[in-house]
């Protein structure tokens, strides 16, 4: 009875579906394509979070536009980091906090878009965690297969 698995399918990840694993069917240029629409999409979020500003200074120039600011630049900071470290982070990694980084990373999305668009000049956004779960996969598979073909000479 001969039962053959087959070899474990790859993730696919966002845009990129499995290209990722052989860098095949235009990843490269999709990589530089999701990247700079990253930065357009920030640039975009930019100048329409300059126009809040203004709207903001219109009717009290003081105090508060200075505090929307600081809070606009803190929250783009840290959403900055929060994804950058999210995309080389163990899946099994989860941090207690992530519930409460949502709001800031939406308050923040420029640094989410920034973030996304540094990860792209390296490597498609979480490609290196999943081809450690990939490679994981494959060599376990292979594994279980030498066992089989070990287990299946006469034992005598």
């Amino acid at each position: 009875m001969s039962e053959k698995r087959e070899r474990p399918e790859p993730e696919p990840i966002r845009f990129y579906g499995t290209t990722w694993v052989d860098h095949s069917g235009g990843y490269l240029l999709r990589r530089i394509a999701l990247g700079l629409g990253a930065l357009l999409l920030a640039a975009a979020g930019a100048w329409t979070l300059r126009l809040a500003y203004e709207g903001s200074t219109f009717a009290d120039g003081g105090v508060i536009g200075v505090l929307l600011v600081v809070a606009l630049g803190l929250s783009s900071s840290m959403a900055f980091s929060r994804t950058l470290t999210d995309y080389t982070r163990e899946p099994g990694e989860a941090r207690s906090d992530d519930a409460a980084m949502r709001p800031i990373k939406m308050i923040g999305f420029l640094g989410v878009l920034l973030a996304y668009a540094v990860r792209s000049l390296v490597e498609a956004p979480g490609e290196k965690l999943r081809r450690a779960e990939y490679d994981r996969a494959v060599a376990r598979h292979e594994r279980r297969g030498a066992a089989r073909a070990a287990r299946r000479g006469n034992p005598a």
